[in-house]
């Protein structure tokens, strides 16, 4: 049987995303970063498929670029203004990017749902995992997170690849105030 961990349950029950737009950009170094990726990739994975992998961009140089190849992939779009300009911005937000890139292997046992589910499960924590280091950090997608027309040429996804999440992380700038969550009254029904 597992040790009580009634820290880690304190965790969860208060833990807070911050916004994106809030997260400072003080560099984080890579072997702290390698710590959250090995903590996210504990997350379950039926069959063992690892149906999904990380694309880290924690070079402003590049995050320019590929806010630029947005901008111009979006301008083709009909999308409004307001809503290019979030997706494009979204690439200066905090010191690191995690593009959390969902690989489902299809034909096998485990169904690409389930795979999907299990890249979501990554997103959340890796979200987790750097709020739990006291990084700010915020799980974001989008318009180009499922946009293959751009992910191919930006990312190098392949086909059947999508973002299943931006995890944008930063030092906090803002302390965010809480927000209302759900009344279990209305969410759960008891058998």
């Amino acid at each position: 049987m597992p040790e009580p961990r009634p820290e880690v349950l304190d965790f969860l029950l208060t833990r807070r995303s911050r916004p994106a737009k809030t997260l400072g950009a003080t560099p984080i170094p890579r072997d702290e970063v390698e710590i959250l990726l090995t903590a996210a990739a504990r997350t379950p994975d039926h069959g063992k498929l690892v149906p999904w992998r990380f694309i880290v961009m924690d070079q402003a140089q590049d995050r320019d670029a590929l806010a630029v190849s947005a901008r111009v992939h979006l301008q083709n779009s009909d999308l409004a203004d307001d809503k290019i300009d979030k997706a494009v911005n979204s690439f200066g937000q905090g010191a690191v990017i995690v593009a959390v890139v969902a690989s489902p292997k299809p034909g096998g046992k485990i169904p690409v749902w389930e795979q999907e589910l299990s890249a979501g499960a990554v997103c959340l924590a890796l979200v987790n995992a750097a709020l739990a280091t006291g990084h700010g950090a915020n799980w974001l997608t989008g318009p180009l997170a499922r946009d293959p027309e751009w992910l191919g040429p930006a990312l190098g996804c392949t086909p059947g690849e999508f973002i299943a999440g931006f995890i944008h992380i930063g030092d906090e700038q803002i302390v965010p105030s809480d927000r209302d969550r759900p009344d279990l009254q209305e969410i759960v029904e008891w058998r």
